[in-house]
């Protein structure tokens, strides 16, 4: 099995995690295999994935294969699934896209980069050290600081609160998008089109 790309959400298993601003990656791999009307299966590297074609190329042949995976693992040890799936289909970082939480984003916003910092993440600071590199894709969505002097790791283990919820929907679909973007168009044109302000 070959797949052009791998794209990861990040999160923590199982169901009393799964509404947790942490695990909004695994939110929008699960909003991409649902367009890709693909289920999810365990893997032996540790994830649960899905295999999908992402959007329609010009002239209407399906997009590129691509690999989405959650891992079944904590975030802390994200890097374990990852590399795992990665040295199983032979993708090079620079086709691995992960979708995490991002504190230092406003809610709801989105950025795109290639390589760079962890910014105190520790689920892509495990992928980093797993992968051998920097230089894979990140789609950051902004979950927002936490108010007053809550703990930052407390406040990404709570669900959204009931006003976020309104707008998470939103949030995931635009994620998802600029998933299907980079894959079919690029990283440039994904920034330019999703780089919200704030």
């Amino acid at each position: 099995m070959t797949a052009a790309w791998l794209v990861v959400g990040l999160g923590n298993p199982g169901p009393a995690y799964a509404g947790n601003r942490h695990n909004v990656g695994q939110m929008v791999v699960a909003e991409l295999a649902k367009r890709g009307s693909a289920t999810f299966t365990s893997h032996r590297a540790r994830a649960r994935v899905a295999d999908v074609r992402l959007g329609v190329l010009p002239g209407g042949a399906p997009g590129p294969q691509v690999l989405l995976a959650a891992p079944l693992t904590y975030m802390n040890v994200s890097g374990q699934p990852v590399a795992g799936l990665a040295r199983y289909l032979d993708v090079p970082a620079e086709r691995i896209i992960v979708v995490h939480d991002e504190l230092d984003l406003p809610f709801a916003s989105l950025r795109l980069k290639s390589g760079g910092g962890e910014g105190g993440h520790n689920g892509l600071r495990s992928i980093s050290s797993a992968i051998g590199s920097k230089e894979y894709l990140r789609v950051r969505v902004g979950v927002g600081r936490p108010p007053g002097r809550m703990d930052a790791a407390d406040y990404v283990l709570k669900d959204f609160s009931a006003a976020e919820k309104k707008e998470l929907p939103w949030l995931v679909d635009a994620a998802a998008d600029a998933v299907e973007m980079i894959v079919l168009q690029g990283l440039g044109a994904a920034q330019l089109r999703f780089h919200t302000s704030g």
